[in-house]
């Protein structure tokens, strides 16, 4: 028997980080949701740990830093940065790594390190003051159909035979590299293989935690190992009770118990180690993306629409960053101030960043590391190798410093015709359109993040009123929530190299620009996708 569920605007299938973020940021924009999550409770597998500044300002919106920042098992003391490593992690050939430090002056938030089981249980605390989220767990998602209207979605038991049927203005599957939503959907992927079966090891080891404490206060090591080919052995703490995770390539047909983990796991430490094993888990290394990010009402975020293997922490921190894309467009576009065009361009949007940071960033860093170990041996050419070395421990810090996901070719941003949205670039605080705004220094430790609206911000750097009346009244006839501040006292306009910038609920810039040359009424159209294609 079906049994009939009151409706809400969103369903959300997956009740992992991604999905309960996404549900935390529909509610702050006024919008309902139900969240299906199959398992009954968190999974402690720790996984998504390393968290960048961005995913920080998404948890400062959210109202969870200080619990986030509690629930970590790290202290502050060690940062974000990591070490990598020659052959073995207790190599004589070493540099400082991965610091995501280098960048926050760019965000008005810090990086985080926790396990992503920690994230989650924060995130639903978070999401039970919100009367407008009901989260099923223990329930599957099982078939979807939609019409011009809504999404009816049937949910089965996952360790029982009981079946609801919900009903919603849409839909979004946060479930998974495998999605049943997308399947479901008709939503196709491209998948790259690697051929590569990878172990993720979880254990307890004090020797290894006494051993590597010579590099001081260090969180994530990477060593980069020839017989790997390209690929990562890749150690993180999960805490500072003697407690890690290990990524690494295995043998095809490896399983826990053919194969001897405590003597792979000492020939990566390059020395004995005592080794309490929690967790022996597999997966196959393949970077997947998904062809298109919605079909209908049908919506994917998350390892739904992109996976990949666990290299640089950007699978977590890209699903939060779809969540929040996603969010405000939904809630336009159920208050009846999105265009037609808005719900498209959540695909035209985040489907170019991840590619670039599958193609720029993973990819290019296992074929690098792979021609790297290939051309330089130090038991062929010693001297050629350090040498080699020296450079590389000079300057690589491109995985963070020059990660910098962007629209500059949005459909619904007033930027420069013929730009690519993409992953890569350089921080700066120039306002540029389809990028996100840095945070300025204001006088008296004002917080220009506290300030903004939780719709549009028109930031005026000039006190402009002629244009500041032409976008209210523009926002007031389309019933778009637009806040002005008026920031020309505090000598913004070199900074941002700007009269005015019009910034998204997401904190993107959707124009920026000179005041006198600003057309609100058509600025305006195009960041709510109320026009087509840039012409």
């Amino acid at each position: 028997m079906v049994k009939l569920e009151k409706s809400s605007d969103v369903v959300i299938i997956g009740g992992g980080p991604v999905g309960i973020g996404l549900a935390i940021d529909l509610a702050i924009n006024g919008v309902s949701s139900i969240v299906v999550e199959r398992h009954d409770s968190i999974q402690r597998i720790p996984k998504g740990q390393n968290l960048t500044p961005r995913t920080g300002e998404h948890f400062r919106r959210w109202g969870v830093t200080k619990a986030i920042r509690d629930a970590s098992p790290i202290p502050r003391s060690y940062g974000s940065g990591g070490v990598a490593t020659y052959g073995s992690f207790l190599s004589d050939y070493h540099y400082e790594w991965f610091n995501r430090a280098k960048i926050i002056n760019y965000y008005a938030a810090t990086n985080e390190r926790l396990p992503q089981y920690e994230t989650e249980a924060v995130l639903r605390a978070r999401a039970a003051e919100f009367a407008s989220i009901s989260i099923l767990t223990g329930w599957s998602f099982d078939s979807l159909d939609q019409s011009d209207h809504g999404v009816t979605v049937d949910i089965r038991e996952t360790k029982g035979q009981a079946q609801r049927r919900l009903t919603a203005r849409y839909l979004v599957g946060c479930d998974g590299a495998r999605s049943p939503v997308r399947e479901a959907a008709g939503i196709t992927q491209t998948t790259d293989p690697h051929d590569r079966l990878m172990a993720l090891l979880v254990f307890r080891s004090q020797q290894l935690d006494e051993k590597l404490s010579a590099y001081g206060d260090k969180t994530i090591f990477n060593a980069i190992n020839p017989d790997m080919n390209g690929y990562w052995q890749f150690l993180g703490r999960v805490d500072l009770d003697c407690n890690w995770f290990f990524h690494a390539p295995v043998p095809a047909g490896t399983t826990r118990d053919n194969f001897d983990f405590q003597a792979f796991l000492e020939q990566a430490v390059g020395a004995p180690v005592d080794v309490d094993f929690d967790y022996v888990g597999f997966w196959e290394l393949r970077l997947s993306l998904a062809d298109d990010y919605g079909k209908g009402r049908v919506f994917i975020a998350g390892d739904a629409a992109h996976s990949h293997p666990p290299y640089g922490g950007y699978g977590v921190n890209t699903g939060f960053e779809d969540a929040r894309n996603l969010s405000w467009k939904l809630a336009a576009c159920l208050q009846g101030w999105g265009g037609d065009g808005l719900l498209d361009s959540y695909g035209a949007e985040r489907h170019p960043v991840f590619a670039s940071t599958r193609d720029d960033f993973i990819v290019k860093s296992i074929i690098e590391d792979r021609e790297f170990t290939v051309e330089f041996d130090p038991r062929r050419d010693l001297a050629a190798f350090e040498q080699a070395w020296a450079r590389r421990a000079g300057g690589d810090d491109s995985m963070v410093t020059q990660y910098l996901p962007h629209y500059a070719g949005s459909p619904i941003v007033c930027g420069v015709s013929g730009a690519r949205s993409g992953a890569t670039g350089t921080h700066a605080f120039t306002a540029l359109a389809g990028h996100h705004l840095s945070p300025p220094s204001l006088p008296d430790d004002a917080e220009l993040w506290d300030q903004l609206g939780p719709g549009f911000t028109l930031m005026d750097l000039t006190g402009d009123i002629a244009m500041k009346d032409a976008f209210a009244s523009a926002a007031n006839v389309r019933d778009v929530p637009l806040k002005t501040l008026d920031l020309a006292a505090a000598g913004l306009v070199d900074f941002y190299e700007a009269d005015a910038i019009l910034l998204r609920p997401d904190h993107f810039v959707a124009w920026a620009g000179s005041a006198r040359q600003a057309d609100a009424e058509s600025i305006l159209d195009r960041a709510t996708g109320r026009v087509g294609d840039r012409s």
